[in-house]
């Protein structure tokens, strides 16, 4: 057996491309366009991990609500340093929902509401703004 991705549904593909892209820093492998099914898929992968995808699921006429269902956990990517990419998505205007207060973990959430956890490869002593930052909303 080979793990090949997590779908997860997206309502503007700009608005996500620049999360995981931009913000994340993923890149597109792929990208398929289906005109009769009325779709778009978006395959995006990290540097390190090729093979482990994230694939944008794009219905192009739908105003289905996602919502916020917990019953989906959360993407986790490892970065090489959380306080960077934390402040780079906040720097884009992303709340980040549980700040990296220990210096190894965080949580922010895409356009679409899906939680990413970001986990630090190795360990980084806290550091402020961070150490004393709140919580905010949900993750």
């Amino acid at each position: 057996m080979k793990y090949l991705h997590t779908m997860v549904r997206v309502r503007d593909v700009d608005a996500s491309l620049r999360f995981y892209c931009d913000g994340l820093g993923l890149r597109e492998t792929r990208r398929m366009e289906n005109a009769a099914g009325r779709f778009t898929l978006i395959f995006l992968a990290a540097d390190e991990t090729p093979d482990a995808e994230i694939e944008l699921t794009h219905n192009w006429d739908s105003d289905e609500d996602y919502g916020s269902a917990r019953n989906f956990g959360h993407l986790a990517f490892r970065v090489a340093d959380i306080y960077a990419t934390c402040q780079r998505l906040l720097d884009m205007g992303y709340t980040i929902n549980r700040p990296p207060r220990d210096g190894h973990m965080a949580f922010v959430r895409s356009p679409d509401l899906i939680s990413v956890e970001l986990l630090q490869d190795g360990h980084l002593p806290p550091q402020e703004p961070w150490a004393s930052m709140p919580n905010t909303g949900v993750w």
